[in-house]
């Protein structure tokens, strides 16, 4: 007995339990002879296509494609390599073929693949380009683990830093990750493969997550949480969205009709697939009519008895469930499913040194250079390296959905120790921190590794390091330490977003490389030792003191937004804050000089000089300080562009941020439309947000600077 055909018998209260045990069903053939099924004719638009092929379907076929149908997929898709997680079986007898899919945000979870940096570490490069490369490179790998579908890009704005997903993203600025998910999306496709952005719409921490009611108002979520989604969709063309845990406003995320049906089918005019987080449907009427086509991982609420109910009892009509069926069709066609092979899972057999290559590069472009007192790095051949701190003989990686199992890393010991030329490298553990002081004391240089273990299903507590792993001990007091004992004391951060530093004036430099993926020992070697410059820049705030952060996440199942647009480092310029580091902080082994400022309402340049003696990376950024009111209150900055531009000794290049009516404008509550305030617009570009040498304004609609 099939999966679908035990839930009409049973109903939707079947257990997965129960359903495991269910056998698997074989495998379909692809398409067909066009001469016997015209919809198998690549010649004719996906739209006839799809209605020719949903003429001849029955009522439990179309409702058979509208969930995945493999109850084992996803617990065993991390570990097994012909588990994928999730699989919609198709329908063999009409050549509609199956659509396997892959967990992806950060490399492909299912058995091995190239475990690459994490998302955070990406959007540190402040680099579209590196983005479809990694966008790229997971789907090349998905594909040859056979999928059709991979569930990546996470774009879900960092709200709060506590949030234990936060390296699954891209940090706190829409607009960065409105960028960098639309170039990842956008090159994934070209491989062959459906991208899957998540979570729509506002999915932002892990507390109470399956349960949470978040209260937004309608300006934040349209200038903070939906524009990646907008420019996955619009810019990106994503093929799959995927809708999230969690109420917005009262109204379950997969059942959300003002945002499924209104925002995204209606507005950004998204004719894909809505597919659902893991068991997030939480109604099968109630889905079908919000906008919900794919119920993910298996039909617990569209299956044959509910939807066949629901459709006898007029909660949901006929022309409803054939357009959830026409979605996942038309897309499928769109997509060239139906005109190909198979994808092979061939992924052990097929050269994979250009992801290998890939993993060390995007790690080098993110890891970022946040203190260098004394031009202690690069390092200068040292004679003897003391490595301390289980981070070294470790390559940290967030757990859950985003976990990847590489099929060799090299840990910062390793790539350290043969990056040396024959200096001593020594290491210890870092859990005696009187030990971890006399190895220091006898080396030139120590390098402490302090790490934390962040991921799904659970937030920290707080932002010191102990919080982020408690298992490792007190790695503030083992930098103390270290740090008294030898002058020459660098930190290396291997952690899945911004932690405090209460010991940041104590040692020399910090170096904030994330979960750097797995060529961490390579990637690292080269930038400490300045064979690479360190690319990145953050893409999120570090708070000096716990208490100084935008928010925290909700308890007691509810999340009220209160702060509003004031997330990240908008929070820390209107309150008057100091960050410990800011937003867009990151230093080179070289220095810039920025000049030539020219301001137009349709764009700003700037020319931008390398003034040191080694080449390296700028990263200019484009602020504007939009008109306030009492009305509509704005932040004193917000990023509206950014370029990443080498430049060698002496080189000078001109940087052009183009300027879009969408650039100035503000959501109008009122008007339920983007709108241009009249009045002055302040311009800052700089090396970060706080960085700011070349100021200016231009004046909008009337208004006056």
């Amino acid at each position: 007995m099939s999966v679908r055909a035990w839930l009409a018998a049973a109903g939707a209260a079947a257990s997965v339990l129960a359903l495991a045990a269910v056998p698997a069903q074989s495998a379909p053939g692809r398409c067909g002879d066009p001469a016997q099924r015209p919809w198998c004719d690549p010649r004719r638009s996906p739209e006839d296509r799809a209605a020719l092929v949903l003429a001849k379907m029955t009522e439990d076929e179309k409702i058979a494609l509208l969930s995945a149908d493999d109850p084992l997929g996803g617990p065993l898709g991390g570990y097994v390599e012909t588990a994928h997680a999730d699989t919609n079986g198709g329908i063999e007898r009409l050549g509609v073929p199956p659509l396997y899919m892959a967990d992806g945000p950060a490399g492909v979870r299912q058995g091995r693949a190239t475990a690459l940096p994490a998302p955070i570490a990406l959007a540190a490069g402040f680099d579209p380009a590196a983005a479809a490369r990694y966008g790229g490179t997971v789907a090349w790998e998905a594909r040859h683990r056979g999928n059709d579908v991979i569930f990546g890009p996470s774009v879900d704005v960092l709200r709060t830093p506590r949030n234990g997903r936060a390296f699954e993203g891209f940090g706190e600025d829409p607009y960065l990750s409105a960028g960098l998910g639309a170039a990842w999306v956008r090159e994934a496709q070209r491989q062959g493969v459906l991208a899957s952005v998540k979570h729509l719409a506002v999915y932002t921490q892990e507390t109470d997550r399956l349960q949470l009611d978040m209260k937004v108002d309608p300006r934040t979520l349209r200038e903070i949480y939906l524009p990646p989604f907008e420019a996955a969709v619009k810019d990106g063309g994503a093929a799959v969205v995927m809708c999230g845990f969690g109420k917005l406003n009262g109204r379950w995320a997969c059942q959300d009709g003002s945002v499924l049906n209104g925002v995204l089918r209606g507005e950004w005019g998204f004719g894909g697939i809505v597919a659902s987080d893991h068991f997030a449907a939480k109604d099968g009427a109630d889905a079908a009519n919000g906008g919900l086509d794919l119920e993910l991982p298996i039909g617990m609420r569209y299956n044959a008895w509910t939807l066949k109910r629901a459709v006898a009892e007029k909660r949901v009509t006929q022309v409803t469930i054939d357009g959830h069926a026409r979605a996942v069709l038309r897309t499928m066609f769109r997509h060239g499913v139906f005109d190909r092979p198979a994808h092979a899972n061939d992924l052990t057999r097929v050269d994979r040194s250009a992801s290998e290559t890939a993993a060390r590069e995007l790690a080098e472009g993110g890891i970022t250079l946040l203190k260098n007192a004394g031009g202690a790095l690069p390092l200068a051949n040292p004679r003897s390296v003391a490595l301390i701190g289980r981070g070294a003989d470790q390559v940290p990686a967030g757990h859950g959905s985003a976990k990847v199992e590489p099929f060799a890393s090299v840990s910062p010991r390793q790539g350290i120790a043969a990056r040396a030329k024959g200096a001593s490298v020594s290491y210890t553990d870092g859990w005696n921190h009187g030990a971890a002081a006399d190895a220091a004391r006898k080396a030139d240089v120590a390098i402490v590794f302090v790490t934390d273990s962040t991921g799904e299903f659970m937030d920290r507590s707080c932002l010191t390091l102990r919080c982020g792993d408690p298992v490792r001990g007190d790695q503030d007091g083992l930098v103390s330490a270290v740090a008294r004992a030898n002058p020459n004391t660098i930190v290396v951060l291997e952690t899945g977003g911004p932690v405090l530093m209460p010991w940041a004036d104590e040692v020399k430099g910090i170096v904030a490389a994330w979960y750097p993926g797995q060529q961490a020992g390579q990637a690292l070697a080269r930038v400490l030792y300045g064979d690479a410059d360190p690319g990145g820049r953050l893409p999120v705030t570090f708070p000096v003191r716990e208490q100084d952060v935008p928010a925290v996440p909700g308890e007691g199942k509810t999340a009220t937004f209160s702060e509003g647009v004031l997330v990240g480092y908008r929070h820390y310029d209107a309150k008057g804050i100091a960050p410990r580091y800011p937003f867009g902080h990151g230093l080179s082994y070289t220095t810039f000089r920025y000049g030539g400022l020219a301001v137009r309402p349709d764009g700003v340049q700037v020319t931008v000089t390398n003034t040191g003696t080694r080449p390296g990376y700028a990263v200019p950024q484009l602020y504007l300080g939009l008109p306030s009111s009492a009305a509509v209150p704005q932040p004193p900055r917000q990023l509206r562009g950014y370029r990443k531009v080498a430049l060698a000794p002496g080189q000078s290049t001109r940087v052009t941020f183009p300027l879009t009516t969408r650039s100035l404008s503000h959501w109008d509550v009122r008007a339920n439309a983007w709108k241009v305030a009249p009045g002055c617009y302040r311009v800052g570009v700089g090396a970060s947000s706080r960085n700011l040498p070349l100021t200016g304004a231009f004046a909008v609609g009337g208004g006056a600077c």
